[in-house]
């Protein structure tokens, strides 16, 4: 049996603003180095070697960092998490040098958008698996329900990206939480980072929203909240996504800001957590062991993307095992399109949608509450994904 080389490129933020989502990508790298030394395809085995470049969280950057994978490192695959402008260079990227490329961290509604694309455009080089902007609407309108609301909800949504598509009347947040009886009024567009939410508080006060929902960083978060509680307002509960759903951020790094956010009864999505009911397909690996693992080993908290990472990595061990032939990058290609694998993300299954190149993960509904040793993410709302155990109950703002 003859042995021949394969290459897994990663684009990984380990520098910038991104830098908290290259962190358990690195994490996972260094701890599944012996897994991903090489792999089986029929009866050859292949050595692999692991290619990092850091896009500095800068899209140009991320680009450049493509093209060597493809034309130095000569990759069979790039793997790559990053935000609304990164992703979009990674792949578009991708897509023209014609190398198979996965993806994560992104509501698959944007990962189409800022490429372009509508939900029936079919990619032939590149995968993606997360949530929809839907599925989050339906967990927040969960988390709402679970306070009795059923009245005006405050959407605090920026002018960039993220704002427009939440208020999008196809992919936003009306199509699904209006015929639940809820009513969104916009508090009106904001630009990142904010320096005064008056305005929005205002709107706030005259339309009685005492539920808000958001996608602000943590410390524009935090700032709208201290002006509405000075203005005599108390919102009884905050859904924000983004940042939100993991303490440690570029824009946060302050325990006040994070136990003022705690105090302020914040929810957001979970979809990736300790309690969580997988495994790893590489080394069995429960989700409760790799958080633990990664606290002992690093002496930081557990991050939802250290699971996602993870089942990038199984992701592409995958596609290399079962491709006719590995060390040809149309035939990777070809093993990822419709491929389905268990991993310590959840089932990944990109035959079932909801749209071509994507594989969908589920949402749980978490609150973040002072515990012991700081805030935690408490898992509130299971209603979308019963397979996670609930560890705490829903608290409205004290």
């Amino acid at each position: 049996m003859s042995s021949t080389s394969l290459c897994v490129g990663v684009v990984a933020p380990l520098t910038g603003r991104l830098a908290p989502l290259g962190a358990p990508l690195s994490y996972t790298l260094r701890r599944l180095a012996p897994r991903l030394a090489y792999v089986r395809n029929g009866g050859r085995r292949h050595d692999v070697t692991i290619a990092v470049r850091d896009s500095r969280s800068d899209p140009d950057v991320a680009r450049q960092a493509v093209r060597d994978l493809a034309d130095t490192d000569r990759a069979n695959v790039v793997l790559t998490m990053a935000g609304t402008r990164v992703l979009p260079a990674v792949t578009d990227t991708c897509e023209t040098a014609g190398i198979p490329c996965v993806s994560t961290t992104f509501p698959w509604q944007a990962y189409l958008h800022t490429r372009g694309a509508g939900p029936g455009h079919r990619f032939r080089w590149t995968y993606h698996f997360a949530w929809g902007l839907d599925d989050i609407a339906a967990v927040f309108a969960d988390l709402w329900e679970l306070v009795d609301g059923r009245g005006a909800v405050g959407c605090l949504w920026n002018d960039g990206l993220q704002g427009g598509l939440l208020r999008h009347e196809r992919y936003g947040f009306a199509p699904v939480t209006s015929p639940r009886g809820h009513t969104l009024v916009d508090l009106g567009a904001y630009r990142e980072p904010a320096d005064d939410f008056h305005a929005q508080v205002h709107r706030m006060r005259a339309h009685g929203a005492d539920l808000i929902t958001s996608a602000a960083t943590a410390t524009d978060l935090a700032l709208f909240h201290r002006q509405a509680r000075e203005a005599g307002l108390r919102p009884r509960l905050i859904t924000c996504s983004r940042w939100l759903t993991y303490p440690h951020t570029p824009t946060s790094p302050a325990p006040g800001v994070r136990g003022e956010l705690a105090d302020a009864g914040v929810a957001t999505l979970v979809y990736w957590s300790p309690g969580h009911p997988y495994r790893s397909s590489l080394d069995d690996t429960t989700c409760a062991a790799l958080a633990h693992a990664y606290q002992q080993d690093t002496g930081a908290a557990w991050l939802q993307p250290l699971g996602l990472a993870h089942a990038l990595l199984e992701t592409a061990h995958h596609a290399l095992a079962v491709a006719d032939d590995p060390t040809e990058r149309a035939s990777v290609a070809a093993a990822l399109d419709g491929a389905a694998l268990d991993t310590i993300a959840g089932r990944l299954d990109w035959s079932r949608g909801p749209a071509p190149n994507i594989a969908l993960l589920p949402l749980a509904g978490g609150q973040w509450q002072h515990g012991a040793e700081g805030p935690r993410l408490a898992l509130v709302s299971n209603h979308a994904h019963t397979g996670v155990p609930l560890t705490g109950q829903l608290t409205p703002a004290r």
